[in-house]
């Protein structure tokens, strides 16, 4: 090959990739764009998703503050079966403390797993606890989630609002067949028992560490 063709071809593969590398650029600024014009109803969705949960617990009318900036990030805790960090929100009125509200997994599930949200308010009583997701058997078990139980007049688990350590006591945290106050559906123990379990244990888990989480400073 002459050395014309060499600086030629030479010459041909600098241009090229020249152009790749404009292109990348610009392809590049144009995605940095286009994320940073939808971030804001990207974050606006996910904060109404947030709230749709909160609203589930503990109504709006029972907090005045900013509940998604009052925030604290928990580690892993045992006590409540998180293997992973999480946010724990905390709802305030006239700066007053009103209610925790927090994620707990109830580990022994029959088909695994039981993820939960629950509000504890600021004098212990439970306000609200909603499933958030399961693998429960359709049918049987699943009556623990809302839309699932065809008692529409009394969810199975609403049951647990307004109980609190100071006024139940520890045995009755539990289903009536092991002892409890807790109804269940005839044929799905180990659902409803494992819920019950994972309850109290995130009402002892507030408990002993109410006024440490309220005093904390907010992560955001």
């Amino acid at each position: 090959m002459s050395a014309a063709k060499e600086f030629s071809a030479s010459g041909m593969a600098v241009r090229t990739a020249a152009t790749l590398f404009v292109f990348v650029i610009i392809f590049t600024g144009l995605l940095s764009g286009a994320y940073l014009w939808t971030k804001p109803a990207i974050e606006a969705s996910a904060a109404q998703e947030k709230m749709k949960l909160v609203d589930e617990v503990l109504p709006r009318t029972a907090y005045d503050n900013a509940l998604l900036e009052d925030t604290i990030n928990l580690p892993a805790i045992a006590e409540l079966g998180l293997s992973e960090a999480t946010v724990l929100y905390r709802a305030r009125k006239g700066s007053q403390p009103v209610a925790l509200i927090f994620e707990t997994v109830a580990p022994d599930g029959y088909a695994g797993k039981i993820r939960l949200i629950i509000a504890i308010r600021a004098k212990g009583e439970v306000a609200g606890v909603r499933v958030t997701q399961h693998k429960e058997t359709p049918g049987l078990g699943d009556y623990i989630e809302v839309k699932k139980d065809k008692n529409k007049a009394r969810p199975w688990i609403t049951q647990f609002n307004e109980m609190s350590l100071a006024e139940v006591a520890d045995k009755e945290w539990k289903v009536r067949k092991d002892g409890g106050r807790l109804d269940y559906y005839a044929g799905a123990t180990v659902t409803p028992r494992a819920v019950s379990k994972a309850v109290f244990k995130a009402v002892k888990w507030a408990e002993a560490n109410r006024d440490r989480l309220f005093a904390e400073g907010a992560t955001q």
